[in-house]
């Protein structure tokens, strides 16, 4: 059964993005990173390591994809910010899958819960 769940949701995520917008994408994005980084705190308390590492590598290739997709020219300043806080944050998830620290996941679910209000507070015109 857990197969089949992971099947329908890759299907359905799939679907999302062939017909979602890039804002949309990179909702569904951030949201899917905040989703991992909370079942990967739960994962460290309940010392399962294994998924833990999971976890922590989908966000932090979520994350990487996040940063190969910021337009440096079109968005300069923002975009270059954006760069380095996404670095930060992957440093700071690179630490804690190693050292079993949850602060270290709650920062970087802080840092990026701020990223998603930001951009779910983008007005709709700005939405491409």
């Amino acid at each position: 059964m857990r197969g089949s769940m992971k099947a329908y949701k890759s299907v359905a995520i799939d679907s999302q993005k062939s017909v979602a917008s890039p804002y949309q994408i990179v909702k569904l994005l951030l949201a899917g990173s905040l989703e991992r980084l909370a079942k990967s705190r739960v994962a460290i308390e309940q010392k399962n390591y294994e998924q833990r590492g999971e976890l922590i590598s989908s966000t932090l290739l979520i994350l990487a994809e996040l940063r190969m997709s910021l337009d440096h020219e079109a968005g300069g300043e923002i975009a270059t910010n954006l760069d380095k806080l996404y670095e930060f944050i992957m440093g700071e998830l690179v630490e804690a899958n190693s050292e079993n620290n949850i602060e270290q996941v709650e920062n970087a679910s802080r840092l990026l819960r701020e990223i998603k209000v930001a951009w779910d507070n983008i007005p709709t015109e700005f939405q491409s």
